[in-house]
C-alpha cells in the first residue's frame, strides 16, 4: 500500500548511492513517486531528504538551502576526485606537511570564507556539452568547468591537525564544520586548500548533518527502515516547518487551482521566502509568493486520491 506525500528524512550510510536510497524507499512506500533534494555520493554519509507522491514538488524548495556538513581533510597530497576514492596526482615532501602549523592552516582556511568563486571538482554531475562531467573524466577526457559563486559561513578546525606517517608519506587530517550554500563542494575546499597550503589537500570522510531546518538527528538510519516503520513527515507539517504559513478558505484553494491569485489576507507584502497555503481541512494546497498587492501559487496540490 502507497503512503500518503511528504517527506522522508534518511540517514544514508557509506556505501550507498543516492539512488540506492531512492529505490528502496520507493519499494518501502509502495510507489514509484520518490526523489531526493541533494545528491550524496557513495563515501558520504548523513542526511538525505526525500520526498514521496506529491511531496517531491517540496524538493525544488529544499535543493537550495544551506547545509551542515562534518568532514575530514587530508593534507598532503591532491587526488583525480578530489577525495580518497581515485589515484595521488601529488604527494607533498613530509617535512613540508610536517611544518604546517594551525595558525598557517587557520589562515588558508580564511581565504575560503564567505562568498567565494569555487571551481567544482571535475569528477561531478555538472554537465558540459551534454555530458556529465564524472563521465567524461572517467573515460580518460580532461575536463575544466567554470568556476561559480558560492557561500561558505563557517568553515571551522574541529580540535588539532594530526599529523600522521603512512606509506613514507606524511599527511597531516583536520577534522573541519562546513556551514555553506547549496551548490559548493566540500571536496572542491579539500582541494583549494591543499593548493593554498603548497601540499595538496583531498577529502577522507564526509558526514551531512543538516538541510535548511533539517537535522540528522531526525533521520532514520537506513539500515534500519523497512515498509512498515517508514517515516513520512505528512506534506502539510513539512511545509509549516519551512515556510510561512497562509490559512485558507475553500475558495481560496478553489481560485488557486483555476490558476487565479488571492489576497494577501495577513501575509506580510515583504515575504521573500515561499508560503505554505494551508487548506481548512489541513491539507498542503499550495506554495504560494506574493505578486503585488496579492498571492500567486508556485505550485498547487491536488486532493489526495485514497
Amino acid at each position: 500500500m502507497s503512503v500518503g506525500s511528504g517527506l522522508v528524512l534518511i540517514d544514508k550510510p557509506e556505501g550507498w548511492t543516492s539512488h540506492d536510497i531512492v529505490a528502496k524507499t520507493r519499494r518501502f512506500a509502495g510507489t514509484r513517486a520518490v526523489g531526493h533534494a541533494g545528491t550524496l555520493d557513495p563515501m558520504a554519509t548523513g542526511l538525505l531528504i526525500l520526498g514521496v507522491n506529491s511531496a517531491t514538488k517540496l524538493l525544488t524548495f529544499l535543493v537550495g538551502a544551506t547545509k551542515t556538513y562534518e568532514a575530514t581533510i587530508r593534507l598532503g597530497a591532491s587526488t583525480v576526485t578530489d577525495d580518497r576514492e581515485s589515484e595521488y596526482l601529488s604527494i607533498a615532501d613530509p617535512a613540508a606537511v610536517q611544518a604546517l602549523s594551525a595558525e598557517v592552516i587557520e589562515a588558508a582556511m580564511d581565504t575560503l570564507r564567505g562568498p567565494i568563486l569555487q571551481v567544482p571538482s571535475s569528477v561531478s554531475a555538472i554537465k558540459v556539452d551534454g555530458q556529465r562531467a564524472y563521465a567524461m573524466v572517467r573515460s580518460g577526457e580532461e575536463v575544466t568547468l567554470k568556476s561559480r559563486p558560492v557561500e561558505v559561513t563557517r568553515f571551522e578546525l574541529l580540535g588539532v591537525p594530526e599529523f600522521r606517517l603512512q606509506d613514507d608519506h606524511g599527511f597531516c587530517d583536520l577534522n573541519v564544520v562546513i556551514d555553506c550554500s547549496s551548490g559548493t563542494y566540500v571536496r572542491a575546499l579539500a582541494r583549494d586548500l591543499g593548493e593554498r597550503l603548497g601540499v595538496g589537500g583531498h577529502l577522507t570522510a564526509l558526514h551531512r548533518t543538516r538541510i535548511g531546518k533539517y537535522q540528522v538527528a531526525e533521520a532514520q538510519p537506513m539500515q534500519s527502515v523497512n515498509a512498515e516503520n517508514l517515516r513520512v513527515v505528512p506534506a502539510a507539517q513539512a511545509a509549516s516547518e519551512l515556510f510561512t504559513v497562509r490559512n485558507l478558505n475553500d475558495q481560496e484553494v478553489v481560485d488557486l487551482r483555476h490558476g487565479k491569485q488571492i489576497p494577501l489576507g495577513d501575509t506580510s507584502p515583504d515575504a521573500s521566502l515561499p508560503i505554505a497555503g494551508i487548506g481548512p481541512d489541513g491539507t498542503l494546497s499550495a506554495i504560494l509568493t506574493t505578486a503585488g498587492p496579492r498571492l500567486k501559487s508556485l505550485v498547487v496540490f491536488q486532493p489526495e486520491t485514497s
